[in-house]
């Protein structure tokens, strides 16, 4: 672990040099009597982040920007983005992202190609506290098999997905924008494969391949069902609007966004029950208190199932209009709920909210670059509001004897819409104040929602 934050800290420097160099250029096209940016430019670094669900992360991204005669400049008329890259916990990122404003003029294009598998992919059951989570059954670090220790990975499955989007914004008015996006997701759903992940390893560390994890439990016990436990492939379209006061998009101090959009998601064959619509409402509010040194943000959001189903491992999936983060997934980890165990949260509609203050303690200059040094302390908040009815005598009657029903869920109503809340402190390094540097530290509230206090987050730009 302490190698693993002494190789972030040293790529990160690495990086803010890259960046510092980069930036040059921008701030002179700022300057009329500077020359302007023209033709192709490219920049390449290493893709480095840690997140404590997925681990250390390594690889590589390149990103190629267009300017043409130079005309638009600072605003490029093509980019072009690659990514590769893997981590410690044996998740895989390999994405394309192309975003243009001029390919048709007077719109945003935004295209993204990703493959994301995750050999070792978080899975906690339904609905939030109605299932039990039990630290001593996946912690080999604190706990031995005399213990109650199962396996690392019985709260695992195997997950690879595939993602192709395409999205165009054009504006009804002002501040008001429409937004229609064309889409797939094909998700290709497993059990852990042990033998794999053992490779290679010493025998402290293999990996035993004779425990059930929970995922191969709920599908004995028939709740997740025959034609979703295996994935399949989803086609959806989606249109919604847009509304966008903020005074930076990047790092945003006042002014409002807001989102509202419907997305139809389709199966096929087996999977025609599958077929549904959901609701995507979100609120994003930044307040300005004293100058450009403090303010609060906060946003809320919701996803909800307005009719037919969805299967289990599409409604881990949040959906956006504007895909800016790899991976959006449902409640429970970095991108959401920080401290919070990774999908802890997986139920069929829920809403969640993020309050935290930014503070700019101290800004500074290194050559031509402005950068600050801040502090966000946060509040993350979710809760189910649609959830899987759970049948407790079926489960009961498809249960194996040795199982203790008990181990694993608790029916009671009062438990399924108790909120999941955690806090944490956020430091932010800015520079210009459009590339952050992000390292947040937070710890959930219960103890269902997982027991370490070791949760960090190292990445780039701010949650919201």
């Amino acid at each position: 672990m302490k190698n693993h934050l002494k190789s972030i800290i040293l790529s990160f420097l690495l990086m803010f040099v890259y960046f510092s160099y980069a930036q040059i250029d921008t701030l002179r096209g700022m300057d009329e009597k500077k020359k302007i940016k023209t033709g192709w430019t490219f920049g390449a670094l290493p893709s480095i982040a840690y997140d404590a669900d997925l681990g250390f992360q390594f690889g590589a991204l390149a990103n190629v920007y267009y300017y043409g005669d130079g005309s638009t400049y600072p605003e490029y008329l093509h980019s072009f983005y690659v990514e590769a890259a893997y981590t410690t916990k044996n998740y895989g990122l390999f994405r394309f992202f192309y975003d243009s404003k001029y390919l048709i003029p007077k719109h945003r294009l935004t295209v993204d190609v990703s493959f994301l598998p995750d050999a070792m992919c978080d899975f906690f059951g339904y609905n939030g506290y109605q299932s039990v989570y039990n630290d001593i059954w996946r912690n080999s670090k604190k706990y031995t098999v005399d213990e109650g220790y199962k396996s690392r990975a019985f709260y695992k499955y195997k997950r690879n997905l595939f993602r192709f989007a395409a999205d165009i914004q054009g504006t009804i008015h002002h501040r008001w924008k429409w937004n229609v996006g064309i889409g797939l997701l094909y998700y290709n759903i497993d059990v852990v494969d042990i033998a794999m992940l053992n490779k290679g390893k010493k025998p402290e560390n293999v990996l035993p391949d004779t425990i059930k994890g929970l995922y191969e439990k709920y599908v004995d016990w028939s709740i997740i069902k025959k034609d979703e436990k295996n994935g399949g492939l989803h086609p959806y379209i989606r249109g919604g609007v847009t509304y966008d006061s903020r005074n930076k998009e990047a790092n945003p101090s006042k002014g409002i966004y807001a989102d509202a959009f419907l997305t139809y998601t389709a199966a096929f064959q087996d999977q025609k029950e599958y077929n549904n619509l959901k609701l995507n409402l979100n609120f994003r509010h930044y307040i300005p208190i004293y100058k450009d040194y403090i303010a609060l943000a906060y946003r809320v959001g919701t996803q909800l199932l307005l009719a037919g189903e969805s299967p289990f491992y599409v409604n881990n999936y949040m959906n956006t209009l504007y895909i800016q983060r790899v991976l959006y997934e449902g409640l429970g980890g970095g991108n959401s709920l920080r401290g919070i165990l990774r999908n802890r949260i997986l139920t069929k509609g829920f809403a969640f909210s993020n309050i935290e203050l930014r503070l700019k303690v101290w800004k500074f200059d290194i050559g031509k670059q402005h950068f600050y040094l801040g502090f966000n302390p946060f509040v993350d908040l979710g809760i189910v509001t649609q959830a899987y009815k759970l049948d407790e005598k079926l489960i009961v009657a498809e249960k194996n004897p040795e199982d203790n029903i008990d181990d694993y869920f608790k029916f009671k109503t009062s438990e399924l819409y108790r909120p999941h809340i955690s806090a944490g402190m956020g430091m932010k390094i800015a520079m210009n104040e459009n590339f952050i540097l992000s390292v947040d530290w937070a710890f959930p509230f219960d103890k269902q929602d997982g027991a370490s206090f070791t949760n960090f987050y190292v990445k780039i730009g701010y949650l919201f």
